[in-house]
């Protein structure tokens, strides 16, 4: 008797479900870089040298949640449920790595936002071309973000103790978020 197991392969989701998802998870991960941002300035308070910096990111995600929280509404796409985890993990993730000292934050910053330039970029790719509204608002988004990468290689992110395990282990842990937030 055969043991083989056939691979189920999923069958391809309808336009409604890619937008669904795409936006679903956008939304997800623009609060949980504004919550990282917010734990960063809850250790850096705003005095260090870095707080403003952190503030200007933060601000242009804050604008950039502002957008989703729009665009969960336009499209009807149901938000994640791991919202309330993520509102707890993306603040310890920033308070912790700001701890560690300013170029474990910054290397923090640098991997998340490497994750979602990529990420932004496959979804742009993706889109039809009667979705060149939403294809621009993410174009200018994944811009932002990596503005925000190259702030944090211009303060010291590669220069962190660790650099490359500390890197890797966030871009894993983001990879994963996105991963959870299309499905759930």
């Amino acid at each position: 008797m055969s043991t083989l197991k056939h691979k189920h392969t999923p069958k391809p989701l309808s336009k409604e479900a890619q937008l669904d998802r795409m936006i679903r998870v956008d939304h997800a991960g623009e609060y949980g870089a504004v919550r990282i941002y917010e734990g960063q300035l809850a250790v850096f308070g705003d005095k260090h040298p870095l707080s403003d910096t952190v503030k200007h990111m933060k601000e242009q995600e804050d604008v950039h949640l502002e957008r989703f929280n729009n665009l969960i509404r336009e499209y009807n796409a149901r938000p994640t449920v791991i919202i309330p985890l993520w509102h707890v993990a993306g603040f310890l993730l920033g308070a912790g790595t700001a701890l560690l000292g300013t170029k474990a934050a910054m290397a923090c910053t640098e991997a998340v936002e490497e994750v979602i330039d990529k990420h932004y970029a496959e979804q742009i790719e993706s889109l039809d071309d009667d979705e060149s509204e939403l294809a621009e608002t993410l174009e200018k988004f994944r811009l932002e973000e990596v503005e925000h990468k190259q702030i944090a290689i211009d303060n010291g992110a590669q220069q962190a103790p660790a650099h490359g395990l500390l890197y890797g282990a966030i871009k894993l842990g983001v990879k994963a978020v996105i991963k959870v937030a299309e499905r759930i």
